[in-house]
Parts: structure tokens; C-alpha cells; sequence
């Protein structure tokens, strides 16, 4: 039984409990671990334009980085054993990593990270009386994973012995005590919570993991600017644009200056939409566990299923890597990319809202996962600070962050969106 979330029922009323809350993200709670080692790929630009690298470094924007790993900006927890790996801000990085970067630094390959089970999807409903107890907690767990993470990443080279003795060792004992604690606080006031004491070991994973194998990865045949300047519509048995009356279909004649792969508007974007796959196989995507009602600041998990959506594509937004890489599928025909996870109270629901405002909680995810058949990732979310009702959505995205293509034009894109009553 997981906390306060409730499966999916396909009635009318639920839909209009629905609500925005972006698959995939991550956070406070449970098995966070904070890493600034950012998936890349490919950056060749159109006309082979070298990206643009701002003058200084600078702070990320608002929402861009995890709310509980002290400001990093990549978060990681451990599902079905891989890593789940989180982009708060769709790639932006801190000060401290853009230095790093520039300087030739940042995560090694083949380093280590703490991997602890997750908590939070392990929780019954928890009773209001004890929910500050247990919130507490909660951060604690995620305090002690932060502290044992930098503690590997400053001595894990001394081996497994000592990072098993010195480091996951002590780890377990203050997180059994800390399990304990949550499962009083519960017992006290509903049905007390069974195996969380199973949770306690944590284990040191690779966090370089999740492309391992990938020959696209860092292949600049894969990055952008693939320009259509020359294909003024294609050419259908000599019928042009298929008789149709097509405005453009490239740059050529565009007013507008030519987009770099940062996120800025009023752009002309010449990087071909790419690959699409058959019908069967274009992806598709369901929120399938979430809570229809939480308190403000109270963290809460939604469960996120896709189909034919293989999660091994990310291309920073925040670092030049949007709407720069075509769409592409993998051998089986199937869309290679990553979900986003978004939050955002409404104010009035019976209106569209505005569209520019940054949400309460925006993430991006990967994993590695992700195939014909579906599978799902828990996406945990650290609380909302706001009284109201939020829009929680999930989308998928190809490589650079567009919702997938579909053969069909009356195929339903690879998102979903649900309403949560914050109090």
C-alpha cells in the first residue's frame, strides 16, 4: 500500500480530478542522491555554427535545481535496479558545475554513488497526526544519503572494505534508526507500517550506468542542424507539397534569426523533425498512482507508466542541447527519449492559464529503461508551498525535449495530466 496515492479509474469524475504533475522527478525523499554528472550528447549546430558559451557563469533559473541535495541540479534515486536520473531545470547547471565544465572537471567516469531503496512508495496512507513526525524523518533519510554520498565521493577510492565498513555500514545503522521512528510515528495512529526495516542497507552503484552501451551517445551525427533549407516541401511523384498550400517547411526565408539551442523565442528552428515511427509502436503514456488530495509542503510520489518510450535520450535544455537533436528511434522502431514531470497551481479553473510562469516543480527524467512493454517510474515530489488546486502533467519528449511525433494525426500524444486539491 503506497502513501495517499489512489490507481486510476477510468471514470469521468476522475478526470476532472486530474492534475499536472509531471512524471518523473525527485527530490526529498527516500533514495536521493545527488550527482552532477549531466547526460550529454552530440552538440554539432546548424551550419556548423560552434554553441554559443555564456560569458560568465551563472546562476541556474528558478525551479532548476532539487529542492533537498544542497543546489545540485541532477538527482538520482535507484528503481528496479537502475538509476532513475532527474534534470531539475532541464539541464541548467549550477555555478559550481559550470566551472567545473570549463575547467575540464565534474564527475568521473566510473564513479560511485550511494543507492538506497526507496521509502516513500513503501509508506501506507500516513495518518495527519503523523505526518510532521514522519516528514521529518524523511528529510532525515535524505540528509544521512547526502552526507554518505560526499563521503564516497571524497574516499571511495579506498576500496570496497573500507567504503562497506566506513561508509554504508554506519549508513545502515542510522537509517534503521530513522525507519523506526517512521514506523512508530505511524503505528501510533493507524496500521503500522511492515518491512521498512528492510530498506535500511544501501549499496555504492556506478552512476554512469544508464547510456552504458549507447553508440549514439556523443556521436555528433546525432546532434542538430539538420537542415531542410534545400527541400522546399519534398517531392511526391512531381507534386509538390502534395498540392497543398504549405506556408514553409525550412529557415530559408524566415525573418527571424536562426535558434541555437538555448530556450529562446521568436527563433527559426531548421533541425529536421526526423524519425517517426508505425502507429503500434509510437509511444504512449499514463499517470497511473497519485494522491487526490495532500497538505501544503508535504512531499507525495506519482507513478508514471509509458509504452514504446525508450528512456535513454537527454540532451540539456539548459546547456544548448533544445530543439537541436532530430527525433530517433532505436531498432525495434521505438522512440528513444525521456519524460518530464511538472506541477503548477491554478488559479482560476475555468480559464486557460497563463502560459510563461515557471511551476511550483518542473523535472526531466531518464533511466535507461523503457521498451515495447510498459513499465513504470515513481516520481517523487517534494510538496507544493501553495493552498489550492495543482495541475500535475507528465509528457514524454524525443532527445531535445519535443513531445514524440505520431504517424496518425488522431493519435493521442504520450501525456497526461491530473488535479490535486492542496490544503
Amino acid at each position: 500500500m503506497r502513501r495517499s496515492p489512489r490507481s486510476r479509474r477510468p471514470s469521468g469524475n476522475t478526470r476532472t480530478k486530474r492534475l499536472l504533475a509531471i512524471g518523473a522527478t525527485l527530490a526529498v525523499f527516500g533514495g536521493v542522491v545527488a550527482v552532477t554528472q549531466i547526460s550529454s550528447a552530440g552538440d554539432r549546430r546548424p551550419h556548423k555554427q560552434t554553441r554559443p558559451v555564456a560569458a560568465e557563469c551563472v546562476a541556474p533559473s528558478p525551479g532548476a535545481t532539487a529542492p533537498a541535495a544542497r543546489g545540485a541540479t541532477t538527482t538520482r534515486t535507484f528503481q528496479n535496479g537502475r538509476w532513475v536520473t532527474n534534470h531539475w531545470g532541464d539541464g541548467q547547471q549550477t555555478i559550481e558545475e559550470c566551472q567545473e565544465t570549463r575547467s575540464g572537471g565534474g564527475a568521473a567516469t566510473g564513479s560511485l554513488a550511494v543507492a538506497c531503496p526507496d521509502v516513500v512508495s513503501r509508506l501506507p496512507q500516513v495518518p495527519d497526526r503523523a505526518r510532521a513526525e514522519v516528514d521529518r524523518n524523511l528529510a532525515l533519510l535524505q540528509t544521512q544519503i547526502t552526507e554518505a554520498d560526499q563521503r564516497l565521493a571524497a574516499e571511495g577510492n579506498k576500496g570496497q572494505g573500507f567504503i562497506n565498513n566506513a561508509i554504508l555500514g554506519p549508513l545502515a545503522s542510522k537509517r534503521r534508526a530513522t525507519l523506526d521512528r517512521i514506523t512508530i510515528a505511524i503505528d501510533r495512529f493507524g496500521p503500522r507500517p511492515r518491512g521498512l526495516a528492510d530498506l535500511a542497507r544501501c549499496q555504492a552503484r556506478p552512476v554512469n550506468n544508464n547510456n552504458g552501451g549507447n553508440p549514439d551517445n556523443g556521436n555528433p551525427n546525432n546532434g542538430g542542424g539538420n537542415n531542410n533549407g534545400g527541400n522546399n516541401g519534398g517531392n511526391n511523384g512531381g507534386n509538390p507539397n502534395n498540392g497543398l498550400d504549405v506556408l514553409a517547411n525550412n529557415c530559408n526565408n524566415s525573418r527571424l534569426q536562426p535558434h541555437d539551442g538555448f530556450q529562446n523565442g521568436n527563433r527559426c528552428i531548421s533541425t529536421a523533425f526526423g524519425e517517426v515511427g508505425a502507429a503500434a509502436n509510437n509511444p504512449s503514456l499514463l499517470i497511473t498512482e497519485f494522491p487526490q488530495q495532500i497538505n501544503r509542503n508535504q512531499g507525495f510520489a506519482i507513478r508514471v507508466s509509458t509504452r514504446n518510450l525508450v528512456r535513454d535520450r537527454f540532451l540539456p535544455a539548459g546547456q544548448g542541447g533544445y530543439y537541436l537533436e532530430s527525433s530517433l528511434l532505436n531498432g525495434e522502431g521505438l522512440t528513444r527519449g525521456h519524460f518530464h514531470t511538472a506541477c503548477r497551481m491554478l488559479n482560476n479553473t475555468n480559464e486557460a492559464p497563463a502560459p510563461e510562469p515557471v511551476p511550483a516543480f518542473f523535472v526531466a527524467t531518464e533511466d535507461g529503461g523503457g521498451g515495447r512493454q510498459p513499465d513504470s517510474v515513481v516520481i517523487q515530489i517534494p510538496g507544493l508551498p501553495e493552498s489550492g488546486t495543482a495541475q500535475c502533467a507528465v509528457w514524454a519528449g524525443d532527445g531535445s525535449h519535443r513531445i514524440p511525433m505520431s504517424e496518425r494525426a488522431n493519435q493521442t500524444p504520450a501525456f497526461d495530466a491530473v488535479r490535486i486539491q492542496v490544503n
